[in-house]
């Protein structure tokens, strides 16, 4: 079989690009790795207190500790358990909406100010209202969950799927196409890239919305150490909670960016 060599400027290019790639990678980690040595120096000078701000090595072992007893995989297990329920629940229930709004432009007005209400008001606001209504239990985290990344993803979705290519809407309609095709065939496919944004911001929201309920109700997850071990001063766990925490969201994001990279390998 033939085979079809790349041209030198190819060959450049891909080289620059490979260079730029691992620049960044290495700029990343070198950031990472100078943030908590720096952090790191800076407590054990005393350049800040380490018991309010505690510092790496402390961090190390309390996970050590937290391990050692496996309570560390029960919290984390828990908060990601929530989110990930939250975040599909939100994005599923707000697509489905999103495809209301645009299947009828009656509805889509009588909601739009309702909406945009939604949308402005704090969603952590709610969280002693949904407390009373459900009751201390995860179902009201879940709750949480959905509620701060459902209107969200209304909004976004609705608005990919008005931005549709009107031209490609109007030829399938004059070919005799029915809504359901117009949707499945041309507005489901162009609003993909909104989608996968709207997914990627929502990791984000779900985490914020079980934190926030975790802080209310919670007996266990990452929430709950962090409330926990602010109201026994034990700055160490707070941190360690933060950090999985955040370690828990990039892992979220990567696996959307993974989705990502997926669904524009089949388009």
């Amino acid at each position: 079989m033939y085979k079809v060599e790349a041209s030198k400027e190819h060959q450049v290019y891909l080289q620059k690009h490979k260079i730029r790639k691992t620049s960044i990678a290495f700029s990343q980690i070198s950031i990472f790795i100078a943030f908590f040595a720096l952090w790191e120096i800076a407590a054990y000078f005393k350049w800040i207190d380490p018991f309010i701000m505690s510092q790496p090595s402390r961090v190390i072992k309390t996970v050590i500790s937290l391990t050692s007893d496996g309570s560390i995989f029960l919290h984390t297990g828990i908060t990601v358990l929530e989110t990930i329920i939250g975040f599909l629940s939100g994005t599923i229930l707000g697509t489905i909406i999103a495809i209301i709004l645009w299947w009828s432009d009656f509805v889509a007005k009588v909601l739009d100010p309702y909406l945009v209400v939604l949308n402005a008001l704090p969603k952590t606001a709610l969280g002693p209202i949904i407390l009373v209504w459900i009751g201390g239990t995860t179902s009201s985290i879940i709750v949480m969950a959905l509620l701060t990344s459902i209107i969200v993803t209304i909004l976004n979705v609705y608005l990919a799927f008005k931005s549709c290519d009107e031209d490609k809407v109007k030829l399938l309609t004059t070919l005799g196409a029915t809504k359901l095709q117009i949707l499945s065939k041309v507005v489901l496919p162009s609003s993909i890239p909104a989608i996968i944004s709207v997914l990627k911001i929502n990791v984000g929201l779900s985490l914020v919305g079980v934190i926030v309920g975790e802080f209310l109700v919670s007996r266990a997850g990452l929430g709950y150490l962090i409330i926990y071990g602010g109201q026994v001063f034990k700055m160490d766990l707070v941190m360690t909670s933060v950090l999985i925490l955040a370690i828990a969201a990039a892992l979220m994001y990567l696996s959307v960016n993974w989705l990502e990279k997926k669904l524009n390998k089949m388009r």
